[in-house]
């Protein structure tokens, strides 16, 4: 239950619309609800946070996701986001709901029920290389999603620094900006050394042997000297989407 259904719901219960056992019953679902012996849907995250909980469909069996979107469906949420999810889990949720969309470079499902009302104000997503791109596009499905502009700028990584640099205009016009690279990781610092807005840079596991499967990046990136600039977990692009998007809605949408 969202801020304009909770309203509506408390609007109902002064208007006597609804009896008093029914919101009862109602309220009883307001903190969570649980189903089976599998999950709890946290029903005070969007009130909390602006956003339904996110579905995290690694690890778990097609017979879990379905059940915990098709409750959060019955619950009324309008927009779903599940993550880390594979074709299988898409055909599987698509006999559930008509409104499935899959972003097979991202691995994300969005649950479309409402159209998205998108800001003004942009965040920026910036790749080292190509194989940083699903990462990258896990972070870009996210920030859009959750009602951001988003633009995407990839492979400029500091092999071919001259790439980065022909964009400047780009990249000083956006909000915030997210920085995604393995290897060694160095594109956040170089950005965050060229603008005056937060960088949020995410490590991936690309790289060879000693890159460690994302490691190396990581510590490059914690151990940057570029003030302003944040890091999130190894190939979180979702993690960082996220942030992102609470950064860019700060102070309305000016």
């Amino acid at each position: 239950m969202n801020k304009d259904e909770l309203k509506y719901f408390l609007e109902q219960v002064k208007n006597e619309e609804i009896s008093v056992d029914s919101a009862v019953e109602k309220l009883k679902e307001l903190p969570f609800t649980e189903i089976g012996d599998y999950a709890k849907i946290d029903n005070h995250r969007a009130l909390r946070n602006g956003y339904p909980e996110v579905i995290f469909c690694q690890g778990k069996s097609l017979e879990h996701i379905n059940g915990i979107i098709s409750k959060m469906l019955e619950l009324g949420e309008n927009n779903i986001l599940a993550t880390r999810a594979s074709k299988e889990v898409y055909e599987s949720v698509c006999k559930i709901t008509d409104h499935a969309i899959y972003y097979d470079l991202a691995r994300i499902i969005v649950i479309k029920r409402k159209e998205i009302i998108k800001t003004k104000k942009n965040i920026l997503i910036m790749t080292g290389g190509t194989a940083d791109i699903p990462v990258a596009e896990e972070a870009a499905v996210t920030a859009e999603v959750l009602g951001n502009s988003v633009e995407r700028l990839y492979d400029v990584g500091v092999a071919g620094i001259h790439r980065l640099l022909a964009r400047l205009d780009v990249i000083c016009s956006a909000n915030v900006i997210i920085c995604v690279a393995g290897m060694e990781g160095a594109l956040g610092s170089v950005v965050g050394g060229l603008v005056d807005v937060p960088v949020i840079a995410v490590p991936t596991s690309v790289g060879y042997g000693a890159s460690f499967n994302g490691v190396a990046a990581l510590l490059s990136m914690l151990n940057s000297c570029a003030s302003g600039t944040s890091v999130v977990n190894i190939d979180n692009g979702f993690g960082a989407g996220y942030t992102a998007s609470m950064i860019n809605k700060l102070n309305g949408d000016d």
